[in-house]
């Protein structure tokens, strides 16, 4: 009978985990190596997506999209979903956007990870060598 409750345990903890990419990540500001944001990635209907759920340096603290486009435009940068549409292709997200907050400027975007704690996201303009890679902790 304990053999039977463990399998039955083991089957259920696998079968409600969410995809190990979903959670808070924390982003850092390339030039300082301050951690910068907190980013909530998750999945909506296959897709991938991410929300500033935060910004963590004092100077920023308010802060909206002032060079953003569209319905971003002067909105508040906490709560803003900056990843949009990311698909799963073999181990790697792509085939999405990236938002950057501070020149309102709008990126193509591929994920994936380093490590189970580290997510390389990459910008970047038409093809994936002209763009900038960031390096994202789990939270």
């Amino acid at each position: 009978m304990t053999l039977f409750h463990t399998l039955l345990i083991s089957l259920i903890v696998f079968s409600v985990q969410t995809d190990p990419i979903e959670g808070t990540w924390v982003t850092q500001d390339d030039e300082t190596g301050k951690q910068k944001s907190e980013v909530l990635i998750y999945k909506e209907d296959g897709k991938l997506y991410g929300k500033i759920t935060k910004l963590l340096l004092p100077e920023d603290q308010g802060k909206k999209c002032v060079n953003c486009k569209g319905a971003n435009k002067d909105q508040p940068i906490e709560g803003m979903i900056i990843i949009k549409d990311l698909e799963l292709e073999d181990d790697t997200w792509e085939e999405g956007t990236i938002l950057d907050p501070k020149s309102g400027k709008v990126y193509d975007c591929y994920v994936d990870f380093e490590d189970t704690n580290t997510l390389k996201v990459r910008g970047f303009l038409g093809f994936s060598l002209l763009g900038r890679t960031q390096i994202w902790k789990r939270k």
